[in-house]
């Protein structure tokens, strides 16, 4: 593939001031992190609320860029750009930014199908099972999500749910390479509210629920939905809009879409609908209704908030004309997803789930689930991530003595704050006497293994997928399920 050189870029992004004795010069990759490699690249200096771009120019060029783009005007605090190195001057540099991303990638999203998944809940879930059914219907796709970001069949670490804007259009330009047909994306409210999704032309959105979360970040609740609802106020006319109408924030979830609104849901009625389900601990069963036909369901997930992941799924593929029968096969394939609800196999006479649940709805949701399909004790590990939304801690609390028979209420990610402050705005929710503290996770989970009776579920709820926890300090190792099983000697 010949690269794009400099004056083809700006001709297509026009009000630039740049020496045309450069004009040659190609670009073989786009960056604004100063910390990726820049061979023979353009490298656009962002500035933030904290920081200023120009800091980070001769980082750039030191990692191989050979084009700098920065805001127009002269600061004698600014290095100076070296000798060989193309200057260009904009009069807003993420505008630039999003216009050079169009020129060099073109829109890849007009070649793969990708669908948003947004909602405080089940995004990830969801994202499993529709890979699922595209895999058994014989299609590819990429997914790009909290747990990982999965391309071909290259696996990366997510920093976060929703990476960010030039990454997205990298991602998305890598899998049209490779001809991938589909790319499954989970859309955060923080992305949607930041512009990370800008210029991705979305085939379908997806949204599952909205229940309390981020008002660290957003002013209140109604910030936090008219975020969510960005999803689908930019979609086309053709695009579906796949809604979950039990949720409260449903019916105007779908009144604001620009798509085609199709309903999911169990107890209103809904185009895609589950009825007669069976709730046990080895799995769920239900019948699958489509308009017009109907399909028996049997999936190892467990709980009425996976039927609704099923239900957003099979809708989203019904809609992308996907075979019924793939979608069925596609959700018997479906095995665990990591830290949801997953099992720990330890050959004990009692069961040990780890699940991601952090927020009250999320706890509460997991909890019933469990509730639902035992008669037996329910002992909860659980705590509160810092500098993040504290109004939903006593709300934690409350609803984790309310449902679990015992609680122990420990560290999750303390990051700069006092896990002890943390572990007291949790407590102060509890009702009851049916809870204990330990601020050492690791010690927590033991006591919950030593507590256990024949028959009982253990549910580490909170961290899930992670496998590290973020300290006042330092990011240290922490897997749960390997943690589980150290001490149990499994």
């Amino acid at each position: 593939m010949t690269p794009m050189r400099l004056r083809d870029l700006m001709q297509a992004v026009p009000g630039a001031k740049w020496q045309e004795r450069y004009g040659d010069y190609p670009i073989k990759t786009i960056s604004c992190d100063s910390r990726e490699r820049q061979a023979d690249g353009l490298f656009v200096a962002l500035s933030g609320l904290k920081y200023n771009g120009a800091d980070f120019i001769k980082e750039a060029v030191g990692r191989g860029a050979k084009i700098v783009a920065k805001a127009a005007g002269s600061n004698p605090a600014e290095p100076s750009i070296p000798d060989g190195v193309a200057l260009v001057e904009v009069a807003d540099p993420k505008v630039f930014l999003r216009l050079a991303a169009h020129a060099y990638f073109g829109n890849p999203s007009r070649t793969v199908k990708t669908i948003g998944v947004t909602g405080t809940n089940g995004k990830t879930t969801v994202t499993y099972l529709l890979e699922s059914m595209i895999a058994a219907e014989g299609k590819t796709c990429g997914v790009v999500g909290t747990v990982n970001t999965r391309i071909g069949k290259e696996i990366f670490a997510s920093q976060n749910t929703t990476p960010g804007f030039l990454q997205n259009q990298r991602m998305l330009s890598q899998l049209s390479q490779q001809k991938v047909e589909y790319c499954l994306m989970e859309v955060s409210s923080h992305a949607l509210h930041q512009g990370r999704v800008d210029g991705i032309d979305f085939a379908a959105g997806i949204f599952t629920n909205l229940t309390q979360d981020h008002l660290d970040y957003h002013a209140g609740m109604e910030d936090y939905f008219q975020a969510k609802a960005l999803l689908f106020a930019r979609l086309c006319d053709e695009a579906p809009a796949l809604i979950n109408t039990d949720d409260p924030y449903g019916e105007r979830m779908s009144g604001l879409s620009r798509g085609m609104v199709m309903s999911y849901g169990i107890d209103r009625p809904a185009q895609v609908s589950a009825r007669h389900i069976g709730y046990a601990l080895d799995g769920t069963s239900f019948e699958l209704c489509f308009p017009g036909r109907s399909v028996k369901i049997r999936t190892p997930l467990i709980g009425k908030h996976n039927v609704y992941n099923i239900l957003a799924a099979s809708a989203a593929a019904y809609a992308l004309r996907i075979p019924v029968a793939a979608i069925a096969k596609g959700i018997a394939a479906m095995g665990q997803v990591p830290g949801r609800l997953e099992s720990v196999a330890t050959g004990k006479d009692f069961f040990v789930f780890i699940d991601y649940a952090h927020t009250p709805d999320g706890l509460i949701n997991v909890l019933t689930a469990l509730r639902a399909v035992t008669n037996n004790k329910i002992l909860l590990v659980f705590g509160c991530g810092g500098d993040r939304d504290r109004s939903k801690r006593p709300q934690m609390g409350k609803a984790a003595s309310g449902l679990a028979d015992y609680v122990i209420v420990t560290s999750d990610n303390p990051r700069s704050e006092d896990p002890a402050a943390i572990i007291k705005d949790v407590t102060a929710g509890c009702t009851g006497e049916n809870f204990e503290i330990c601020p050492d996770r690791r010690e927590a989970i033991g006591r919950a293994l030593k507590r256990a009776d024949r028959g009982n579920l253990i549910l580490l709820a909170g961290k899930g997928h992670e496998d590290y926890q973020i300290l006042k300090d330092k990011t240290v190792p922490f897997n749960e399920k390997a943690i589980v099983k150290e001490l149990l000697h499994v």
